[in-house]
């Protein structure tokens, strides 16, 4: 299983990101969270093997919300990052 944490910006709140962030990993069966920055920008971290993490990520960076847009994403891979049963929305 491969760990990533992943920062995108452009017009990420606001517009259900966060939630279609969710289904798209639940559909893949990612792991892991997203959840809103104070500076705008959205925080995810994912589990799942490489393909589907791969796959996620290209989804994710094509704006799994019709009326949102990443401009920017920062990708790096974390083995610390702790285990998780469901992929959440945090507040």
């Amino acid at each position: 299983m491969k760990k990533i944490k992943m920062i995108v910006s452009g017009r990420v709140q606001g517009v259900g990101f966060r939630f279609t962030t969710k289904m798209v990993a639940d559909r893949l069966g990612v792991k892991g969270y997203v959840k809103n920055l104070d500076d705008g920008s959205v925080y995810i971290e994912a589990i799942a093997d490489d393909i589907v993490l791969e796959n996620f990520i290209n989804k994710i960076k094509a704006s799994p919300s019709p009326s949102g847009r990443v401009t920017y994403s920062k990708i790096v891979e974390d083995d610390t990052i702790e285990e998780r049963r469901n992929f959440d929305v945090l507040y």
